[in-house]
């Protein structure tokens, strides 16, 4: 049956500050330059839903954006990409997130305000968009608090209801890995954490057997490993390595969203494990040429042009 919607997520409305250079403050009234700074939509799981509709998926998001001119900005944006937002409500009483990033080298760190990224706990209307929808996606699963608690019986609906799971957890700020999460992961067709969150979940010190672990739990585990490229794991079958593609370098903000909303384009469309990981691989290393999360994502168009590239150079090096 034919459903209006590809994806339907919980949108973490919010903008980043990014700022680069010499990041590192210093107490004591001690005043430092910094070499530039920049305003961008944020939020994970608008950075997915935007590489999602970029990719020609039709995405639904519900959330809750401030009455000010971040919360303009992040409707503005997805709009753009193509989201369907007219179940994302304008609330005055709450300020737009912002997660002020710091930015060296290819690291960073953060420091965020959740406003309507803890307010977002419009459960009723996940639930009311779920029969129109072939898969839900779950992300920022620590940091949404108005709605983590209601994860586990939505979860539970939509698995009744036929629709295929994926969560990306992000990181824990609080460290303690639960909340809720052992009981929902059963209901989980496919986990996108990094290194770190795969070893912090199982308590792991390698990131591989921490990926083992997780499919005690998951029907697949995609493991971002930074600069270095993903694999996949599935129960039961083999796993599947990638290095990143080529290019040239700007920041990471948002790499693992799009890789995540890559990865479902191929899953979504019944293609191998092998080609759904060249798809997020594709997604998550171009979106790094551009400041923020969403600035080059890539179309369809451009996805198919570097797939076809791709399956050339593999044919040529065959012949040589």
């Amino acid at each position: 049956m034919n459903k209006k919607y590809d994806i339907l997520t919980s949108l973490d409305v919010c903008v980043d500050l990014i700022i680069s250079g010499d990041t590192r403050p210093e107490f004591g009234q001690k005043e430092k330059l910094v070499d530039d700074y920049f305003i961008e939509m944020g939020g994970s799981n608008c950075i997915f839903a935007c590489q999602a509709a970029k990719l020609g998926m039709s995405v639904a998001g519900v959330g809750v954006a401030g009455d000010d001119i971040f919360g303009e900005l992040v409707k503005s944006s997805l709009r753009e990409a193509g989201v369907d937002i007219s179940h994302v409500r304008t609330e005055p009483s709450y300020k737009t997130a912002i997660g002020v990033a710091l930015c060296e080298d290819k690291d960073r760190a953060i420091l965020t305000y959740l406003g309507t990224i803890g307010a977002t706990g419009l459960e009723y209307a996940v639930e009311g968009l779920l029969p129109q929808t072939r898969h839900l996606h779950i992300g920022s699963y620590y940091l949404m608090d108005g709605i983590r608690p209601y994860w586990f019986d939505i979860a539970k609906r939509a698995k009744k209801m036929g629709l295929s799971l994926s969560l990306d957890t992000n990181w824990d700020p609080e460290e303690t890995w639960q909340r809720g999460l052992c009981e929902l992961l059963p209901y989980v067709d496919i986990l996108f954490p990094n290194e770190n969150e795969a070893m912090h979940m199982t308590g792991r010190k390698n990131d591989e057997n921490a990926a083992q672990a997780l499919l005690e739990h998951v029907q697949i585990v995609a493991l971002k490993k930074g600069e270095n490229g993903a694999k996949i794991f599935k129960r039961g079958g083999e796993a599947f390595f990638l290095p990143c593609r080529r290019a040239e370098y700007v920041d990471s903000i948002g790499a693992g969203d799009s890789f995540a909303a890559g990865f479902l384009f191929g899953f979504l469309r019944n293609e191998p494990l092998e080609m759904c990981l060249e798809g997020a691989i594709l997604c998550g290393s171009m979106s790094t040429r551009g400041r923020g999360g969403i600035a080059k994502q890539l179309t369809l168009g451009e996805m198919r042009s570097l797939v076809c590239d791709t399956i050339l150079d593999s044919k040529l090096r065959g012949v040589i």
